[in-house]
């Protein structure tokens, strides 16, 4: 981890538009370390297997039939931040084109906070199911381990038993676009929307509230899913976890919250009220039923009255 060669990444940004990509990970990798990668395939092959059962358990809980991607990466934070510039390259194109992009502000200071809040995320992010929003090609799993390995410590969970954890919340995700094909296009519709707006200098209040109740729904059902699935204890396990969320320093909670981790949280612990209330009243498969299409999505509304959903939503 060098400070002064992220500090020379950012100070060298260049190019025409307002944040200079190839800078933002250059500067984001050297101010972060990469965390080590397991040196035998016995890990590896133990990702495989966590994941392997967590298709067959999830599959039988849900009745949804999906596949796991071809893609399955134990990756380390370098690797998590190159896969997730191009992302973000992609997704705020729109707003890299325009000069007046954060008016008063140079492409220094933009690529500079750009780098920052990827390299925060780089530390904190455990695995990720990425459905390649604004992108052809596969999806793919992905496993940041050296922060796995930390947080298991940190939280005092045996490693397998962690790592399985994790590996059944992100194949939840892939049930959850499995059973939903249209979800990826209606999430990709409202964020090229939401940032067009603002490249325009406009704010699309709509198309992020859309965006923002949609996510909350992936992560509620995610979370509804877990508890169903999970072939082991998991109270402790969940407590720690909500812990974690809401943890860390005045700093570190002041990055989250700056950074969407507080939004986040909100979308796990609204959306899994929400399920456990539909659940409650109809079963998983009654839950289930917001993937049929992006209409039986809850509103805003409904995630805080559950009970207007299941009056409108016929059983």
């Amino acid at each position: 981890m060098n400070i002064l060669e992220s500090v020379r990444a950012v100070a060298d940004a260049s190019g025409d538009g307002a944040i200079d990509w190839d800078a933002v990970a250059d500067a984001a990798k050297a101010s972060t370390d990469p965390g080590f990668l397991p040196q035998t395939d016995a890990e590896p092959q133990a990702y495989a297997a966590d994941v392997r059962d967590a298709r067959s358990r999830i599959r039988e809980v849900s009745g949804v039939d999906f596949d796991v991607p071809e893609t399955l990466e134990l990756q380390n934070r370098h690797h998590w931040i190159d896969a997730n510039v191009a992302t973000f390259r992609r997704a705020f194109e729109p707003l890299n084109e325009r000069a007046a992009f954060l008016p008063g502000v140079s492409r220094a200071i933009n690529t500079a906070t750009t780098a920052g809040a990827l390299a925060f995320i780089s530390r904190n992010v455990l695995g990720q199911y990425d459905p390649l929003l604004l992108a052809d090609g596969d999806h793919g799993l992905y496993f940041v381990h050296p922060n796995i390995v930390r947080v298991a410590d940190q939280l005092d969970v045996a490693l397998p038993r962690f790592r399985r954890w994790i590996a059944f919340h992100e194949v939840t995700h892939a049930a959850e676009f499995g059973a939903a094909p249209w979800l990826p296009d209606y999430l990709e519709a409202r964020l090229e929307d939401g940032v067009a707006a603002l490249a325009d200098g406009d704010l699309n209040r709509e198309a992020f509230r859309e965006l923002n109740v949609a996510m909350t729904a992936v992560e509620g059902y995610a979370e509804l899913l877990m508890d169903e699935a999970f072939d082991d204890e998991y109270d402790d396990l969940r407590r720690k976890i909500d812990a974690r969320r809401k943890g860390g320093g005045p700093l570190v909670r002041l990055l989250k919250r700056v950074l969407g981790f507080r939004l986040k949280r909100e979308q796990y612990e609204r959306g899994r009220a929400f399920f456990q209330a539909v659940a409650a009243d109809r079963g998983l498969e009654g839950a289930s039923v917001v993937w049929e299409g992006p209409e039986y999505l809850p509103t805003d509304d409904e995630l805080e009255e559950p009970g207007r959903w299941l009056a409108r939503v016929p059983a």
